[in-house]
């Protein structure tokens, strides 16, 4: 029987692994490579408090709870309270949260061994799940803004984690940079949440959002895209996405987190939380769902050709994303299909974030075995020499690809289905033919790669780098065992909550548009997903595996798209010439004027009390007959005046 929610059960799921963070950072020399042992603990302790509050009375029925905290601040007649707040949508985020991160903190605990910093890494590492758990614990839109930037702090110190590697700080830099443009467009969203509503509570601006929206639509509107401009930044959507793939430098464990359970995650929870807002912004939802689908289908084309296997799982992450926020925008379809949409792209989150960590931490175990050498092409045909690594990678591979009756298969065709419902209902049908062409090319193409990525390592004849030395093997328990754990909901945790709507339904409680009673299975749109599945993983097994030349007669006959996917786009560098270029000549004109005007001005106001001093400087040298002769003179002078007179 489900229990009320008790203060300590929901304070301890993000104050666990904050003490972790603060003993480790303090006593960590104690540690050392014991340091892995207190985060373990702490995130444990945290997923086994969201277990209980997932199934406790406030959670399972539906209603939620606020906890009070404290008084934060009191400006006026805003007063804000470190409330948090505990519903079913928070209960499934923590639990997946916790879940996925605990056993990353396990693999680390492997993959970093011997490492310089080691006590560091894992300090940050508990740092960045509590600023996780905070931000989706969050009950009002200050303490949502301050935990964003704390888990962006926490994503730039595990990148940069090998800070002495240029490349690692660099892409620090770079993942930090990018997010301060989103953020910007997020404070301003908040900003003119504040003067429109005159708080920043969750249901006191949710609540009056539709008197708001009948008076002042077109502030909705802007709040709405100002607010999604943070999630574009957060969850790396085009044209922000272009600090993800670069974030491969740090850590593997680092990109397993950051793809799977934290960061990325965050805008679309908070698109997702925001949906009785995004709901009286029709505009807004027609965008989120635009920029989605532009994302997902730009980022599987890039996806397609790389050879760094980090990178392929990196866009492969983006590209996901941008399906979770076309569903999410799918909510503009009808409010009656509202909610199925956003919890379709909740769905997909959820289940996605086992099968990313699974693939990333695999793509880990086999950059460890390899001498950390990552380029699929110089590797191949490990299937018999890392068969758990491998086994564990199919798994992943056939989730994400959408293999039929598998995690993925269950989630993404949620997430079309919304999308197709928008081809024959609403008034925006032609728009969504669009974006439902769209979404099955990306379901197409993410086959195709994942299984290309698949076959380019694990086939073929078994090739062994020289970093790798002679003694190229599995990877330790320590490594192996979370890929195993994460394998079983990998394949079956969508078969579990899809087919039955257990999932729609819980989450439909907290969505705040009302839930439908009877869920369906749409038997159309899974006959088509398992066959551009299907037709994808035959097509990377055709290139990959029976024909290897018709991959090489691809690339010569397609060369301009092999090489505009190749290289991204070309977006770094079209950024370079356009933002970061400009504004370096800025920079230099500004310290120009700085050095010859400004600095030049300064130095003459000061030159002229110079001069003046040294000229007067004669007049006081110290010598007494010099002094006595001129007051001599002085008196002649004065004489001289008074006898002329």
């Amino acid at each position: 029987m489900s229990e009320p929610i008790d203060q300590l059960t929901a304070w301890l799921i993000p104050l666990a692994p904050l003490a972790s963070a603060v003993i480790i950072a303090l006593f960590g020399k104690l540690f050392g490579e014991g340091s892995h042992r207190l985060t373990v603990t702490g995130l444990l302790i945290a997923f086994f408090c969201a277990a209980r509050v997932l199934v406790m009375k406030e959670t399972s029925d539906g209603t939620g709870v606020v906890l009070r905290g404290p008084e934060w601040m009191s400006v006026g007649a805003l007063q804000i309270f470190a409330d948090i707040r505990i519903d079913t949508m928070t209960a499934i985020m923590l639990c997946m949260v916790t879940f996925v991160s605990t056993l990353v903190a396990i693999y680390a605990s492997g993959y970093m061994h011997g490492q310089p910093g080691y006590p560091r890494f894992f300090a940050a590492l508990s740092l960045f799940v509590f600023s996780m758990c905070m931000l989706v614990l969050s009950n009002n839109f200050l303490m949502l803004f301050v935990f964003w930037e704390a888990v962006g702090l926490c994503s730039y110190l595990l990148i940069g984690f090998w800070f002495s590697k240029p490349s690692a700080a660099a892409a620090a830099k770079k993942a930090f940079v990018v997010n301060r443009i989103g953020d910007f467009g997020f404070m301003m969203g908040i900003f003119l949440l504040l003067m429109t509503f005159g708080t920043l509570d969750y249901d006191s601006v949710f609540k009056m959002a539709g008197d708001v929206a009948e008076q002042h639509p077109q502030t909705i509107t802007i709040i709405c895209l100002l607010l999604f401009v943070g999630a574009m930044g957060k969850s790396a959507q085009a044209p922000l996405h272009v600090w993800l793939p670069d974030a491969m430098e740090g850590p593997t464990p680092v990109s397993a987190l950051i793809h799977a359970a934290t960061m990325v995650t965050a805008g679309v929870y908070m698109v997702a939380r925001c949906t009785p807002l995004f709901v009286h912004a029709p505009t807004a939802q027609l965008v989120v769902a635009g920029v989605g689908a532009v994302t997902a289908l730009l980022a599987a084309f890039m996806g397609m050709t790389q050879y760094d296997l980090k990178r392929v799982l990196a866009y492969s992450t983006v590209s996901q994303l941008g399906l979770m926020f076309l569903g999410l925008g799918s909510a503009v379809v009808s409010h009656d299909l509202a909610t199925a949409a956003v919890t379709a792209s909740m769905f997909h989150l959820f289940t996605h974030a086992f099968f990313k960590a699974l693939l990333f931490l695999g793509a880990g175990s086999v950059m460890h075995a390899m001498g950390d050498v990552i380029d699929m092409r110089r590797f191949s045909g490990l299937r018999r020499l890392m068969p758990k690594t491998h086994i564990t990678f199919l798994c992943g591979s056939l989730a994400l690809a959408g293999f039929p009756l598998l995690s993925g298969f269950w989630s993404k065709d949620e997430v079309l289905a919304a999308v197709m419902a928008g081809t024959h209902e609403g008034t925006h049908q032609g728009y969504f033919k669009l974006l439902a062409a769209a979404g099955l090319i990306t379901s197409l193409l993410t086959a195709f790669y994942t299984f290309r990525a698949y076959f380019m390592t694990f086939w073929g004849e078994e090739r062994i780098p020289e970093e790798a030395g002679h003694h190229a093997h599995e990877s330790p328990a320590s490594m192996t065992t979370p890929l195993m754990i994460l394998a079983i909901p990998a394949l079956l945790i969508g078969g579990l909550l899809g087919p039955t709507g257990f999932f729609g339904n819980f989450l439909g409680h907290t969505v705040g548009l009302g839930h439908e009673g009877e869920h369906h299975l749409h038997w159309d749109v899974m006959a088509i997903s398992a066959g551009v599945a299907l037709a994808g993983i035959f097509g990377a097994w055709l290139f990959y595996v029976q024909s290897p030349g018709l991959a090489k007669a691809g690339r010569t006959a397609l060369a301009p798209l092999y090489h505009l996917s190749l290289n991204q786009l070309y977006l770094d560098q079209l950024f370079t010439w356009i933002i970061v270029k400009p504004l370096w000549v800025l920079g230099w004109i500004g310290l120009m004027i700085e050095r010859f005007v400004i600095d030049a001005l300064l130095d003459f106001i000061a030159w002229v009390p110079n001069l003046v001093g040294k000229a007067l400087r004669p007049l006081q040298n110290g010598l007494v007959q010099s002094y006595a002769l001129v007051m001599a003179l002085g008196l002649a002078a004065i004489l001289a005046a008074m006898m002329l007179r």
